[in-house]
């Protein structure tokens, strides 16, 4: 459902039928006509084409551009996020999915604001996912990013059972995070960003128990939504598909 990937081989400036899954995958990305969108062939090669006709039985879609290579990056990154206060979930999961992040997961933490306490202020969580498909638009990604419901620490924590890399910035006194990467190559990460007091060390606990790795970015105190871009840059950078 986050991505159109066809069952046949397409070439430019040729107008294809889209039924069934794709479709599917299509309508979730809320396209309209005119909207431009990213799909897959057959043979596994992207393309960008823009909606023509849209009906419930089928769309078509003009291909206009070829990619040269793949617009997902091979690596697969899940974002746990503590909530933030105001208008910074939003702008993370805009960030988060022009970097190519596969799914953005908010959790309450001991020092984040809770999903009651800001929806009291003017409800916004509805908008996560469709924050994500603009961003995907914009960013002619092939790939939509799934904004998960939001979860308890504790719930956030069993959502992060699978196998991959775990890590858990926390500036006071986690590993280097540089170091922690060259000595690993994994296809999977899940990384925690806490709230802007940062994690209690009863919560650091329990994830280090869950296989979770504290790293740090130097020396800096970052606010929770530049390290959380800065993390998946980095993250994109020494092992997925950035420079």
């Amino acid at each position: 459902m986050d991505r159109v990937v066809l069952d046949e081989t397409v070439h430019v400036g040729k107008e294809i039928l889209i039924e069934g899954p794709p479709l599917e995958a299509l309508r979730f990305q809320e396209v309209r006509v005119g909207s431009l969108v990213t799909l897959t062939d057959a043979r596994g090669d992207d393309f960008r084409g823009r909606v023509v006709t849209l009906s419930p039985e089928g769309a078509s879609v003009l291909i206009y551009e070829p990619f040269p290579s793949p617009t997902e990056s091979f690596l697969e990154i899940i974002l746990l996020q503590a909530l933030p206060e105001k208008e910074r979930m939003e702008w993370i999961i805009q960030k988060a999915t022009e970097l190519g992040v596969s799914s953005v997961l908010p959790f309450k933490s001991e020092r984040s604001i809770s999903l009651q306490e800001r929806e009291s202020k003017q409800k916004k969580a509805h908008r996560w996912q469709h924050i994500a498909f603009k961003a995907v638009e914009q960013s002619r990604r092939a790939r939509v990013p799934r904004v998960e419901g939001y979860r308890s620490f504790r719930e956030a924590l069993d959502y992060c059972e699978g196998e991959g890399l775990k890590l858990l910035l926390w500036e006071r006194e986690g590993k280097g995070l540089k170091d922690t990467l060259r000595r690993s190559h994994p296809r999977k990460i899940y990384a925690m960003v806490g709230p802007e007091g940062g994690f209690t060390e009863e919560e650091v606990h329990s994830a280090k128990g869950r296989g979770f790795v504290p790293v740090k970015l130097d020396q800096r105190i970052l606010r929770t939504e530049t390290a959380a871009i800065t993390l998946l840059g980095i993250l994109q950078y020494e092992l997925g598909d950035l420079g």
